[in-house]
């Protein structure tokens, strides 16, 4: 009979990987590589479930609430590093993460903290959950005690869920208002979900952040409009597509940039029109996102 922690594919032995020790470097490299290539497809088969993940979040920050990634170990961290990544890209504070034993387990290994579900509860309360936020719920095997718990306590506080995880049995899926569930079978180090189901799980949460904020009208084409010029590679980010849509030289772009505050939309719109910062930035908040104001003025101008 099966143990418990058996019946997961993710604690599952794979044969691809028998006796990997006695492998040399380039055979476990290519079986690695080779498990590896079943993560992107996996992955595609779950776009349904991720769409409506993503328009949940839309819905979630149009009426001022905020998508919230919850986790613990390698999907707590994955889910830190996808929220952190929004604030210099999209100039957003509106995606945060809750990872069990934070701040410590960011860098150490605090597993003792993933068997606690009331500690997710207080956690929570510290960033003020409302039913206004979504909740992401994100476990590789879907049975963290600590996400199940907060899951929980979100849905009592009415706040929709979406549950990630890569088994296809977790329990985490009767809580959640949307499942995503990339199946990517069992690891080449059995039960090392940091590997592909952590690839996995990195994916969807770059998908659910990006293409929300698309949807929000923090990118203009492919570009990210409202990125934040807080570093030297950044400004120049910032300065290129400011030279790209306007038209203007390198100096005249960094020149408004710096004029504007480094406001990249108040820069363009500055270029663009021949206004104040003043101006630029009272004309922002008039459209229905910073995308649509600039595209407009785009518009305009190539007329």
């Amino acid at each position: 009979m099966k143990s418990k922690i058996r019946e997961r594919i993710t604690e599952q032995t794979n044969p691809a990987a028998e006796s990997l020790d006695a492998k040399s470097t380039r055979e476990i490299l290519r079986i690695i590589n080779r498990e590896d290539r079943r993560v992107a497809g996996a992955v595609g088969k779950t776009l349904p479930q991720i769409a409506r993940a993503v328009d949940m979040a839309v819905a979630a920050i149009r009426i001022g609430g905020r998508l919230v990634y919850l986790g613990s170990g390698t999907s707590g961290r994955l889910g830190v590093l996808d929220a952190a990544e929004c604030v210099p890209t999209f100039g957003t504070d509106r995606v945060v993460a809750v990872l069990a034993g934070a701040p410590a387990a960011l860098t150490l290994s605090v597993e003792e903290v993933e068997d606690d579900p009331r500690q997710a509860v207080l956690d929570l309360k510290k960033i003020k959950l409302s039913k206004r936020d979504l909740v992401v719920g994100i476990s590789a095997s879907g049975s963290a005690p600590y996400v199940l718990g907060g899951m929980r306590y979100a849905r009592k506080l009415k706040a929709n869920l979406v549950g990630l995880t890569c088994n296809p049995r977790a329990p985490l899926k009767a809580l959640a208002d949307v499942s995503i569930v990339p199946v990517v079978g069992p690891e080449v180090i059995t039960g090392s979900s940091r590997m592909k189901a952590g690839t996995a799980q990195k994916m969807v949460l770059n998908m659910i952040s990006t293409a929300t904020m698309v949807r929000l009208g923090y990118v203009l084409s492919s570009r990210m409009i409202n990125v934040q010029p807080t570093n030297k590679k950044l400004r120049q980010r910032a300065e290129g597509i400011l030279t790209e849509l306007t038209g203007a030289s390198e100096a005249t772009a960094a020149k408004a940039l710096k004029d504007s505050r480094r406001n990249l939309p108040v820069a363009i719109l500055m270029l663009l029109k021949k206004i104040t910062r003043q101006d630029a930035a009272r004309l922002l908040p008039e459209g229905t996102s910073v995308a649509a104001v600039l595209s407009k003025e785009l518009s305009r101008t190539k007329k």
